[in-house]
């Protein structure tokens, strides 16, 4: 059997759509001779792989790991020596909060060629996919993007610095965390921010609660909202009610011209 050159390639999958994965990473799986994939991409997304190539699950599925991060790094480097290209597929974007640089570092150490191939990052598209822009001119000027949960399981510390800034905060990985992170913005006189919560974003089984700062934990209770989820903390959030009520005046204006009632 003739093997290839050992080579890593970190693909971003893209936020939960399988239509958002990009043309260069649907490139790249078709000359994977081995796919190590997480729980976060679609399984249809698989159907763009090379079907001679080996798929290896190696996720997270209700809190129980099919791999630890050592053992990951440990098949990539196994797999390329003995097949060639193995193609790490992660959701999202694997260079935001998807440890993609640091399995490249380790690929690198055993003599490796890498490569990187972004993806759509849930944590700008499942926000626009709701009409939620991340920056609005006069609203929102910038934004933070921060995990809830630190390797250490603890919060970050960045929260608090995001929640003095007058910046839209988009939080990943925090619902675990969402009375900690709530408290924190209440401590800045902040009850009245809107706040979004959107769960399994750009799927079929996408849920939103909408909210307020002083409201937004009994939202997510009451709608049972839960991770994989991304929190909005920010006055872009009025923009989603703000494009229905445009459209629903449009359409109003539209009907009564055409009936004659205006």
């Amino acid at each position: 059997m003739n093997i290839r050159n050992p080579k890593l390639t970190i693909v971003g999958a893209g936020p939960g759509d399988i239509d958002l994965i990009t043309v260069k990473a649907i490139k790249v799986l078709k000359t994977a001779d081995v796919v190590l994939y997480d729980a976060l991409v679609k399984e249809e997304i698989l159907d763009y792989t090379n079907p001679k190539s080996k798929l290896i699950f190696v996720g997270k599925r209700k809190g129980c790991y099919a791999y630890q991060q050592e053992q990951i790094n440990e098949l990539i480097v196994a797999h390329a020596q003995k097949f060639g290209h193995v193609v790490r597929l992660k959701g999202g974007d694997p260079f935001i909060f998807g440890r993609g640089a640091e399995e490249l570092e380790y690929a690198a150490k055993f003599g490796l060629e890498t490569a990187f191939v972004p993806g759509i990052s849930s944590a700008l598209a499942v926000p626009g996919n709701q009409n939620i822009p991340l920056t609005k001119r006069g609203c929102s000027g910038s934004f933070w993007v921060i995990t809830g949960t630190t390797k250490t399981h603890e919060l970050s510390s960045d929260i608090e610095l995001a929640a003095k800034s007058n910046a839209t905060v988009v939080v990943l990985m925090g619902m675990s965390k969402l009375p900690q992170i709530v408290k924190l913005f209440k401590a800045q006189g902040k009850h009245e921010l809107p706040v979004a919560i959107i769960q399994n974003g750009t799927t079929s089984d996408e849920k939103i609660g909408i909210g307020i700062v002083d409201t937004i934990e009994q939202v997510a209770e009451n709608l049972n909202l839960s991770n994989p989820a991304i929190i909005v903390f920010g006055e872009v959030v009025k923009h989603r009610k703000n494009i229905v009520n445009i459209q629903n005046k449009y359409q109003y204006e539209l009907n009564t011209t055409a009936y004659g009632t205006k």
